[in-house]
């Protein structure tokens, strides 16, 4: 008799969850009408309620410039429209939300703005770059960089660092909203021109950042998070001028230090 009882009640708990996320409401409902007894619709219905809110909300701080490009109630719609297609799998919403530029890529009603999916790509990974885990900066091991061979050493990012590259100026997009730098009008302009930029996202201190990348530097960093060579990397971006771009990362917190290959696995 227990057992029946524990199953019942697992029964219902996996039809309210099904109910709560599926779409549409009516569909749900009479799903949920077969395990559960009693005038339960107006109870869904605030369960649903909150989980949009919730939902807008969680995006709404991973996300603030896409909120801005679409404005509040087509963000909203957005949120609800993503929760129901990809709800959390677990109980931290903050580290829900990823996705939501394929999510967006996918999207009929966002076809028109084709630059989308790369904002929300770097602005998500802005948001787990300022949740990423603290290293502390080896400088000493720089001097591996005078005496090593390159072949056997690479460079260790600071954790969250990456870089995306984009055929649309993602970063003045978001510089734009995030600080007034370039302006809207500006940003604008270098839309409408088909201006390409590569971001390179990081964490300085307690602030994500992004910038746009140098001359081989999105191809260099994306090979040193693959865990290749130092010597392998260079070769990967020929153009970067490792000279002018190393004093330049340890000044603005990209890089932990210098590694042997096999220090890094």
């Amino acid at each position: 008799m227990a057992g029946r009882a524990v199953s019942s009640l697992a029964e219902q708990q996996q039809a309210l969850l099904k109910a709560l996320f599926a779409r549409p409401t009516e569909l749900a409902a009479r799903d949920l009408a077969v395990l559960v007894q009693g005038d339960f619709r107006r109870g869904l219905m605030a369960y649903q309620a909150n989980g949009h809110d919730m939902a807008e909300r969680a995006l709404s701080a991973a996300y603030p410039v896409m909120r801005e490009l679409l404005g509040p109630e087509s963000f909203s719609d957005l949120a609800r429209a993503f929760w129901h297609a990809h709800p959390p799998r677990q109980g931290d919403l903050a580290r829900w939300g990823g996705g939501l530029d394929a999510f967006v890529r996918d999207s009929e009603q966002l076809n028109p703005e084709p630059y989308l999916p790369d904002v929300a790509a770097v602005e998500w990974a802005l948001h787990l770059a300022s949740c990423a885990a603290d290293q502390a900066v080896d400088t000493a091991s720089f001097s591996l960089l005078m005496t090593a061979d390159p072949a056997v050493l690479t460079l260790a990012l600071v954790p969250g660092c990456v870089a995306l590259q984009s055929p649309w100026p993602v970063v003045s997009i978001l510089g734009a909203h995030r600080d007034g730098t370039p302006s809207l009008d500006e940003a604008g302009e270098r839309l409408r021109a088909g201006l390409a930029e590569s971001a390179v996202v990081w964490r300085d201190g307690l602030r994500a950042c992004v910038r746009d990348a140098q001359a081989g530097e999105a191809v260099f960093l994306t090979a040193l998070r693959a865990g290749c060579s130092l010597a392998a990397s260079l070769d990967a971006a020929l153009v970067l001028d490792l000279n002018a771009w190393l004093p330049m990362a340890v000044q603005t917190g990209l890089l932990l230090g210098a590694r042997p290959l096999a220090a890094t696995s």
